[in-house]
């Protein structure tokens, strides 16, 4: 109704020059006119729209007369229906089906009466509508048979809530990590083990949030706290549990235990986070377009992460094993290092230059691996009796 509306607006507009916005009662009368040329157009090619002194200047009065087309409004509102069909193809992708699959679709609400809304449902799912349920009526007949189940005179019926998106945290390189998938039926809980990514790390960032994007950037953030007080140790050793608990009011508590010390963080929030149903619609609807885009990111920061890791551990072996290689490995060894190093702080590095460098530090450290355990074998080999 609103595509409608500023439609016939703006045209007032561009024929008078006079504004409606401020006039509550022209508004509303433009809103009846908007809803009843909608209706009309479900039936008919093109309505006439007529308002009658619907404003006045110095002039005189001024009346709105216009004529809308069912092509206009499909040209208004195709967006909106190709929104809808989208959500469909999400809703048969959760559920592991196909179009073809569905036995019945049956339409809710008025605005499906539009007969692009009809020739689209039928497009995508290859059959036309059910018509033995009026649209109007079928949101008041789900709310009677669940009002029926809660007061127990439904038996056979069960309505089960479930999150509208996936939630989990932010872990290394920026990665959105998934805790509870969509569509997970409430009450639930789960929870999975992270450990640090620095030596002597003494606190852990929590940062909760909900999405269907790979990087924590793209994704809705809820909450962030910080557990403290860790003990000093290695990365990678320290182990802290995030547990997600969603109870049946839709109440999800985030809490953080450090599995050793048994320190624990709690944050409570809601499962949609304050998201208006359109807010989560299109958060599901973008994170479906940008899959391909959104792998090819997610590939390159899963690479600098391991790129990560194996500039620690070789750090680590030189600093610990340099006096077992020649100084013409070292060096080189260091060169691959260094250069490494420098690609992952370079925000624009491509996957292929770092997939590269990262090769040949793994051809170093395993020459150094090498030598070590050739080493080591020497070492343990028996001395001659004397």
């Amino acid at each position: 109704d609103y595509r409608l509306i500023n439609h016939l607006h703006q045209n007032f507009v561009r024929e008078w020059g006079l504004e409606l916005v401020r006039d509550k009662m022209a508004l509303q009368r433009l809103k009846e006119a908007a809803e009843k040329a909608k209706c009309d157009l479900s039936s008919t090619d093109e309505t006439a729209v007529e308002l009658p002194f619907i404003a006045a200047d110095d002039e005189g009065p001024k009346h709105l007369s216009q004529v809308l087309t069912r092509e206009e409004l499909e040209h208004l509102t195709g967006d909106l229906v190709e929104r809808t069909i989208a959500t469909c193809g999400v809703a048969l992708k959760d559920a592991g089906l196909n179009a073809r699959d569905i036995d019945m679709v049956l339409l809710v609400g008025g605005q499906t009466r539009m007969p692009l809304v009809k020739d689209r449902v039928t497009e995508f799912f290859g059959r036309e509508p059910s018509e033995i349920m009026n649209p109007d009526e079928v949101v008041a007949c789900g709310a009677a048979i669940q009002g029926g189940v809660m007061h127990g005179e439904v038996a056979d019926v069960l309505l089960l809530d479930v999150t509208p998106l996936s939630l989990g945290v932010e872990t290394q390189g920026g990665m959105f990590t998934k805790i509870i998938d969509r569509n997970t039926n409430i009450p639930c809980t789960a929870g999975q083990i992270f450990s640090t990514t620095v030596d002597n790390q003494s606190l852990v960032s929590v940062h909760v949030l909900q999405g269907e994007r790979p990087l924590a950037a793209d994704n809705h953030s809820l909450a962030r706290f910080d557990l403290i007080g860790l003990p000093p140790a290695p990365r990678g050793v320290p182990q802290v549990e995030v547990a997600f608990n969603i109870d049946n009011n839709g109440l999800v508590s985030v809490t953080a235990t450090e599995l050793g010390t048994g320190k624990q963080q709690t944050v409570r929030v809601t499962a949609n986070g304050g998201l208006t149903e359109r807010e989560i619609e299109n958060m599901i609807i973008e994170a479906e377009e940008r899959a391909q885009d959104d792998s090819s990111r997610r590939a390159l920061v899963d690479l600098r992460n391991r790129a990560k890791g194996l500039i620690y551990t070789t750090e680590r072996s030189i600093a610990e094993y340099a006096e077992f290689l020649d100084p013409a490995a070292l060096d080189q060894l260091q060169a691959d290092l260094d250069y490494c190093s420098e690609l992952i702080t370079n925000e624009h590095v491509g996957f292929q230059d770092l997939q590269t460098a990262m090769n040949q530090l793994e051809e170093g450290a395993h020459a150094l691996a090498d030598i070590l355990y050739s080493q080591m074998a020497y070492d343990d080999e028996p001395y001659p009796d004397e």
